[in-house]
């Protein structure tokens, strides 16, 4: 089985079209027909049922598909082994990271850390919800995700460290009825409240989610945005409260920000329109930040940024 015959394979299956998958491989389109027939015949099956209409997978096609992509992924960490008998002087690492703020580490500098490192190493980056990105870890898309997924939501064949875990605050106009507590349930939330919710099927919209479930009650009417800090300002103007992780709102200071004869500015006054910030009273609700990869697949690029993202979590 050719490699190559792979790949036209899996460029057939994502477009469904023969002439744009022939196009993405930089082939023409009778070239590629064979090296389908080809592997078609190697495989003793049919792998795609075409009309003049329409390309589909069939039975055979769709189980060849996530083998096909473990293969190539193999080859390819394969490869990122060999290149780093060299030292790591060249390689690549195709990295997700989270979508919200991952809380006390800061990923920017792990990056710009690792790259001073190994500067041959070159960055695949990728941003998408937490569960796509640990879905593609896990079919060797991804060589790491960090993701806001806790342990327990992190699929089955992949291995994790915890980065950091960032306590879920509610997020409420000044003049809400809850304002002037420190502490919340959310069973105590009226039951016409409206929520502003992260992005689906991201590791803060599970957690959240995980929250109303322990506390018994529905999240009520909601609407999704996918910027907190648009949360955060569209709960201040009243539109609906949120809950986001805790890092999001009380930030570090940044060093030399402020004059050295002045504090840092308060920062409940730092919120937009002095919306308040209130900790749940539920412990378990955080934002769980995890590295996760397949310990049976890490490729030295991989490891080796493994070990600088522990460096920076210890670290902080």
């Amino acid at each position: 089985m050719d490699l190559r015959h792979l790949k036209y394979f899996l460029a057939v299956a994502e477009t469904r079209n023969f002439t744009q998958a022939a196009a993405s491989c930089y082939v023409a389109q009778s070239a590629l027909s064979q090296q389908i027939a080809r592997l078609e015949k190697d495989v003793g099956a049919q792998l795609f049922s075409r009309t003049s209409r329409s390309v589909r997978l069939t039975a055979a096609g769709e189980l060849l598909e996530p083998l096909a992509r473990r293969i190539l992924a193999d080859v390819d960490t394969a490869k990122a082994a060999l290149d780093a008998l060299s030292g790591l002087r060249r390689g690549r690492l195709r990295l997700g990271l989270v979508q919200t703020r991952a809380s006390s580490v800061d990923l920017v500098e792990v990056m710009a850390d690792y790259h001073a490192r190994y500067p041959g190493i070159d960055f695949h980056v990728t941003n998408a919800p937490s569960a796509e990105m640990a879905a593609a870890v896990l079919a060797g898309d991804l060589d790491i995700a960090i993701v806001g997924l806790s342990p327990r939501q992190i699929p089955d064949g992949l291995d994790h460290q915890v980065l950091a875990a960032d306590p879920l605050v509610l997020i409420v106009p000044a003049d809400h009825a809850l304002a002037d507590r420190e502490a919340v349930d959310l069973a105590d939330l009226p039951e016409s409240h409206q929520l502003i919710q992260f992005t689906r099927g991201s590791g803060l919209r599970r957690q959240v989610e995980a929250a109303f479930a322990r506390a018994g009650v529905e999240p009520g009417q909601h609407f999704q945005v996918g910027q907190i800090q648009d949360m955060i300002r569209l709960a201040a103007r009243g539109i609906g409260v949120t809950v986001v992780p805790r890092s999001s709102v009380f930030l570090d200071p940044v060093p030399d920000q402020n004059p050295p004869d002045q504090n840092p500015p308060d920062t409940e006054d730092a919120l937009p329109y002095g919306a308040r910030a209130l900790r749940i009273a539920d412990e378990a609700a955080v934002h769980t930040i995890c590295a996760v990869h397949d310990s049976k697949r890490l490729a030295p690029a991989a490891a080796a940024f493994l070990e600088v993202v522990e460096r920076h979590a210890i670290r902080d």
